[in-house]
């Protein structure tokens, strides 16, 4: 039997040429409740994956045994009765973990990547195993992939447009004024979920949080084709400009929204890429737009996931700054409402209503008022694991320890990512409405952001006096006048939502 987990339900992960006529392998697939039990899962993310889960059982047919058990082990005892079972490299250290201690199971290589684990590995290896430059892999990926790619130069003659890319948002208007990205349309199997969800969580012993429906994005590789269709021909061309702006009324922009389809195996990595770089070749989009969401593909998300397997298990553990804080329980309940601050009330609210919010939110709102006030950088990690319908353990530990939280003091990045009011007020219209001003670090008006990224470098200054690319603030501390009055706001002002 080959057993498919939920992160892996596109074709990619079957034998090439398997699913049509004559194909004979049979196919385990298990929905464990254990799961939901163990965390306290986003409702809208339960949803999306056991409706992907059952909506490829459903295209599978017969071929196809589907297991609904307590755990894992209980499904794999029922449905392979002694069987050997095959499994593609799962996507976390804990599946691989069981997957291993299992009896006859064989694990074979991952799928749903650009680059073999082994490939990276000597790559890594051949930097020193210890400053692994995401730009140096980017270019190693590009050349290898004959990604825009003219001969042996970039398309272009630069690597990175980024420069081009970080446009804060127009100013005349409450969104892009872009065609809407693709959404699906709900059916029987979305409310069988649903029903099992209500049922489940009226049993006891499972609890979500946030809100579930209609649902967002695609749970069948037809949807997911779909939505990656509708970008390239109609959403790329602004993507590139905006790619890091903000806009209260318009959350999606002209993102992808496609990453959860890539998380699920829905689509290969190498399919959106080259369908993004066709349409630059063909005229039909801007190379600036192309090349940024080539990188974001290619470049990080590659990045992250052999990073994830690169450092191991150990990386989880990483607090070089010493945060130890527990997270708020208005932060845990996506308790918008409890919040003053226009700019993080908008985006929890954004992961409340969807489980999803673009990745400078993400790096910029949340995580960075994570980092000022000295959260655990692990229980960070598992918040964004479990509130993000496209986060799973591979994304969330690299992208949160290693660069939201920097608690790896620079293995992956090489500053802390955090701001004071000025950058949100340059790359949003957050600020605007709020009942904090950007400029003040003290009294009534002082912007929670604005006094964090202070008191931030100031708990911290002997560690980031010597990093190059924030020593100049570091040293702007001992010129402001008000540096104690700081402190004592916010030490008083605590874990209170802001």
């Amino acid at each position: 039997m080959h057993w498919l987990f939920g992160d892996q339900l596109g074709p990619h992960f079957l034998t090439p040429g398997d699913e049509g006529p004559g194909h004979d392998t049979p196919l385990l697939m298990i929905e464990a409740r254990s799961v939901f039990r163990r965390r306290r899962f986003h409702r809208a993310k339960a949803h999306l994956v056991l409706s992907a889960m059952r909506h490829r059982a459903a295209e599978l047919g017969d071929r196809v045994t589907y297991v609904r058990a307590d755990t894992y082990r209980d499904g794999l005892d029922r449905a392979a009765r002694g069987r050997r079972v095959g499994v593609h490299h799962p996507t976390s250290h804990a599946a691989l973990r069981l997957v291993r201690a299992l009896p006859r199971v064989a694990v074979g290589p991952a799928r749903g990547f650009l680059v073999p684990m082994a490939d990276f590995t000597a790559w890594a290896d051949g930097h020193g195993g210890k400053r692994l430059r995401q730009e140096d892999f980017y270019h190693w990926v590009r050349r290898g992939h004959d990604l825009l790619m003219d001969g042996g130069q970039p398309a272009g003659g630069q690597w990175n447009l980024d420069h081009d890319n970080r446009e804060p948002p127009p100013r005349d208007t409450p969104s892009l004024r872009v065609d809407r990205p693709y959404r699906p349309r709900e059916d029987d199997i979305d409310d069988e979920v649903r029903h099992d969800l209500d049922r489940w969580e009226r049993d006891g012993g499972v609890s979500f949080v946030g809100r579930d429906g209609p649902r967002l994005f695609p749970a069948t590789r037809a949807e997911a084709r779909r939505a990656l269709r509708r970008f390239v021909e109609h959403r790329l061309t602004t993507f590139g400009p905006y790619e890091d702006a903000m806009l209260a009324a318009d959350p999606v922009m002209s993102h992808s929204l496609l990453s959860s389809s890539l998380n699920l195996g829905l689509l290969d990595p190498a399919e959106c890429v080259e369908t993004a770089e066709r349409a630059w070749r063909e005229g039909r989009a801007p190379l600036n737009s192309v090349e940024g969401f080539v990188r974001q593909v290619a470049g990080w998300r590659e990045y992250v996931w052999q990073l994830y397997w690169y450092f191991g298990e150990d990386y989880r553990r990483s607090n070089e700054l010493r945060h130890t804080a527990p997270l708020p329980d208005w932060w845990n309940d996506l308790d918008a409402d409890a919040v003053r601050a226009n700019c993080l009330h908008t985006v929890l609210a954004q992961v409340r209503d969807t489980g999803w919010t673009h990745h400078i939110p993400r790096l910029m709102i949340l995580g960075s008022h994570a980092l000022q006030r000295g959260w655990d950088p692990a229980a960070v990690t598992d918040w964004f694991h479990r509130c993000f319908v496209d986060g799973y353990d591979w994304v969330m530990l690299p992208n949160v320890v290693g660069m939201s939280q920097y608690a790896d003091g620079g293995r992956m990045t090489t500053k802390p990512y955090t701001s004071g009011g000025a950058y949100i007020n340059r790359m949003s219209d957050l600020c605007g409405p709020c009942v904090y001003r950007p400029g003040d670090r003290t009294g009534e008006r002082a912007c929670p952001y604005t006094a964090g990224y202070w008191v931030f470098l100031d708990r911290h200054r002997d560690r980031l006096a010597g990093n190059q690319r924030i020593a100049q603030p570091v040293r702007q501390l001992d010129r402001l006048s008000d540096l104690t009055e700081v402190r004592e706001q916010e030490r008083a002002r605590g874990d209170t939502p802001p």
